[in-house]
């Protein structure tokens, strides 16, 4: 069977890897969809996302969806045929994180395609996958596996909204339209925000934030856009650059709420701290999700605002021209590898 894998900044190769047999309390899935993330790109391009670096091969890939083909011992969940999604993190569940119902920062989790651990975590990006049966979700009624693709991207712009507190009637702010941005901005919507301004440099992913939901478009290279706002309730910073934090601090209001979610370059990133002494503004961090995947299938299932997010579907044995289209933020939002099954 095809997988994708990673063995060096540059280094993504299509290749042959054995076909999975499920072991105790595991399930095989045969991979149908796999969403390209921005930390996928990273890795290829990079070697590594934020701190986690690559030290051995690792099979890309954690937002993926597919039917379930067969169990191991003692498992047992949607019948073989069904379509699943797949929950990329299997946590500890016996730190302290898990035990205080945080276990999207379990300090021992096990996430699809991470390098934060050694031996790396194999990723889904391959025609066929065993994983913790746990982690299998039956799609809901009427979601169908191309849009259910979004559900893991979706979970964690769920979460940092939910981060932000109670948006209901509020403004809020969102720097960087790519995929995860736009998707905050449905599910700020989804939250009641009354308001969505997203900043972004490229034209082309400020359309996509648009029809994700966004209220107003800002060219964030243009200081003298008409559309920047005075001030607003709560931010989340989606673009990972430490320009788009520091649009943040100054834009929230007074005892205002900044999200950071987008993962910042490896090292110290200066941020307009005294900000947040003067103006009492609070800066939470927003990592992956936990519970929410599920809501976010139910999402996906209800609304269909989400399949202009998907910009292509590229062939898995094209995976390098799919990555190179995902990485072009002027002719891309979200991407998907079909493994064809």
């Amino acid at each position: 069977m095809l997988g994708c894998v990673i063995h060096g900044a540059g280094e993504l190769r299509v290749q042959e890897l054995p076909v999975p047999e499920p072991g105790p309390g595991e399930a095989v899935v045969a991979v149908r969809y796999g969403g390209v993330c921005g930390s996928d790109l990273h890795y290829w391009r990079h070697g590594g996302v934020g701190d986690f670096r690559l030290r051995e091969p690792m099979v890309l890939g954690h937002e993926v969806v597919g039917t379930v083909v067969s169990y191991g011992a003692g498992a047992g969940g949607p019948k073989p045929g069904t379509a699943v999604a797949v929950h990329p993190a299997t946590p500890c569940g016996r730190c302290p994180e898990c035990a205080d119902g945080r276990a999207n920062v379990c300090r021992d989790t096990r996430y699809l395609g991470s390098a934060a651990r050694f031996p790396h975590v194999q990723g889904g990006f391959a025609e066929r996958i065993a994983v913790p049966a746990g982690q299998l979700r039956a799609l809901p009624d009427g979601l169908g596996l191309r849009r259910a693709a979004l559900a893991e991207p979706l979970s964690v712009a769920l979460h940092a909204v939910r981060r932000a507190g109670d948006l209901s009637g509020r403004h809020v702010l969102v720097t960087g339209a790519g995929p995860i941005g736009c998707l905050v901005v449905a599910a700020a919507k989804a939250a009641g925000a009354a308001r969505v301004t997203v900043t972004d440099p490229v034209p082309e992913a400020l359309g996509h934030a648009a029809a994700a939901g966004a209220d107003t478009l800002v060219r964030a290279d243009d200081p003298g856009d008409a559309g920047w706002p005075v001030e607003v309730d709560a931010a989340v910073e989606a673009s990972g650059v430490a320009a788009g934090l520091d649009t943040c601090l100054r834009r929230v209001r007074r005892g205002g709420v900044v999200v950071q979610l987008g993962m910042l370059p490896p090292g110290q990133s200066p941020f307009a701290g005294n900000l947040l002494v003067s103006r009492e503004i609070e800066l939470r961090g927003a990592f992956r999700f936990d519970a929410e995947f599920d809501d976010a299938l139910e999402l996906l299932a209800a609304r269909d605002q989400f399949d202009g997010l998907v910009s292509a579907v590229v062939p898995v044995r094209d995976a390098a021209a799919g990555f190179a289209l995902a990485a072009d933020r002027s002719r891309s939002c979200k991407v998907l590898l079909d493994f064809g099954n």
